[in-house]
C-alpha cells in the first residue's frame, strides 16, 4: 500500500492530509514524518515548544506545567501519566534518536510501512529507568 501511495502524488498528498487531520486533532501531531506517538503515551513530543523527544526539560513545574507556556501541561508529564496508566512506562524510557527534519510534513505511516523509522529509538541508552523519569536525578543515578 505504501509503495502505491508513493507512486501517485495525488494519493499520497490526500493520505498525508488525512493522517495529519486525524493525528493533529487526536494527539497534537506536528507531522514530523517520524512518529514517536506509540512510545510516548500518544502525546506528541514535537508539540513541546522545545521539541524535546527525550523527556521533560529541567523547567517543568512541580504542578506539571510547561516552562515556556505555563498555562499548558508539559507534554512529557502527559506522556508519563498515560504510559503509567496503560502499564507501558518502559516505552517512555526509550532513547528517542534525533529525527530527520527533511521528512517534516511526510506521512509517518508511510515511512513506518517502508521501514524508514526502524531505528528511531533504542532500549539501551546507559541510563536507569529512574533517571529517565526524573531528569533532575540523572547525575546522581547514572553517574553522568
Amino acid at each position: 500500500m505504501a509503495r502505491r501511495l508513493e507512486r501517485s502524488q495525488t494519493l499520497y498528498t490526500g493520505f498525508a492530509r488525512a493522517e495529519e487531520s486525524v493525528k493533529e486533532r487526536s494527539f497534537g501531531c506536528q507531522m514530523c514524518g517520524q512518529c514517536a506517538l506509540p512510545a510516548t503515551g500518544y502525546a506528541c513530543p514535537m508539540s513541546c515548544p522545545k521539541q524535546l523527544r527525550n523527556g521533560p526539560c529541567g523547567g517543568v513545574s512541580s504542578s506539571g506545567a510547561c516552562e515556556v507556556y505555563p498555562d499548558q501541561r508539559c507534554v512529557w508529564v502527559t506522556a508519563v501519566e498515560r504510559a503509567q496508566s496503560a502499564d507501558r512506562l518502559d516505552d517512555v524510557c526509550q532513547l528517542q534518536r534525533p529525527i530527520d527534519h527533511r521528512r517534516w510534513g511526510e506521512s509517518s505511516w508511510v515511512n513506518y510501512w517502508q521501514g524508514r523509522d526502524d531505528a528511531l529509538w533504542t532500549d539501551h541508552d546507559g541510563l536507569t529507568r529512574e533517571a529517565t523519569l526524573h531528569p533532575r536525578t540523572i547525575t546522581a543515578t547514572s553517574g553522568r
